[in-house]
């Protein structure tokens, strides 16, 4: 048996773009989270912890979702999501460990539940370029949900939480503090479609090309391989 190929949702949900070039997802397979001058603003993670107090806080205090989740229906209470190293599921026919810690799992009145993924960016609907790997890492998790003591996964969304910034906004005396200044984030849901198949599809298309003995072919026009071989030219002068 090949030994375990351990993947984050996110990660494997890349595997969906249009875009995917094969040999950056092979070196990233490989060095995994060593790769060089990869830098992500820590304001996005520090919203990202907000909206999930937020959140957390209404139902503490009120037994009930905040008003702007409205969409997704009736929902009993929440639960806190494990930690990767607890939420995970072992794809038995390709051996890859598929791990994750999804933003928020909420119980529907019928005892099922709701997984949601929290996004700081502009609601596109089906626009946006980066959701088939939205769409992917989120039915990851409830692939792996169903596998974890969250069964039965019901439900998928997207939230995205965009922030207020037009002149109207920018001109509100109740955004002016004494100490600096607040801003207003403007929620939309996206639901997302249960696909049963879809992470072992996936996980097989993974391990297939992570046990390539060497790089694959990048995709042609790849702006990452382009920039990686002029950095291997550079180190090499």
């Amino acid at each position: 048996m090949a030994s375990p190929f351990r993947i984050s949702a996110k990660n494997l949900g890349a595997l969906a773009l249009p875009s995917l070039c094969p040999r950056c997802f092979w070196i990233q397979a490989h060095v995994g989270n060593k790769l060089p001058y990869q830098i992500f603003p820590g304001i996005f993670s520090s919203i990202d912890t907000y909206v999930k107090r937020v959140v957390i806080g209404s139902f503490d205090r009120h037994k009930a979702a905040p008003s702007w989740l409205a969409d997704l229906g009736k929902l009993s209470g929440y639960r806190i999501p494990p930690h990767h190293t607890k939420f995970n599921v072992l794809v038995q026919d390709v051996t890859v460990l598929v791990s994750g810690t999804p933003d928020g799992i909420f119980v529907r009145g019928d005892g099922s539940y709701l997984i949601v993924d929290y996004k700081t960016a502009k609601f596109t609907e089906y626009q946006d370029e980066l959701f088939p790997m939205y769409d992917a890492q989120l039915n990851a998790y409830a692939f792996i949900g169903e596998h974890s003591g969250f069964s039965p996964v019901s439900g998928l969304a997207l939230v995205y939480t965009e922030p207020v910034t037009d002149d109207r906004a920018a001109a509100s005396d109740a955004h002016t503090l004494s100490d600096g200044f607040s801003m207003d984030f403007s929620a939309k849901i996206l639901p997302v479609t249960i696909d049963a198949e879809k992470t072992p599809n996936l996980c097989r298309r993974a391990r297939e090309i992570y046990d390539l003995e060497s790089p694959p072919e990048p995709r042609a026009g790849c702006k990452d391989c382009n920039l990686l071989e002029n950095l291997i030219q550079i180190a090499s002068r």
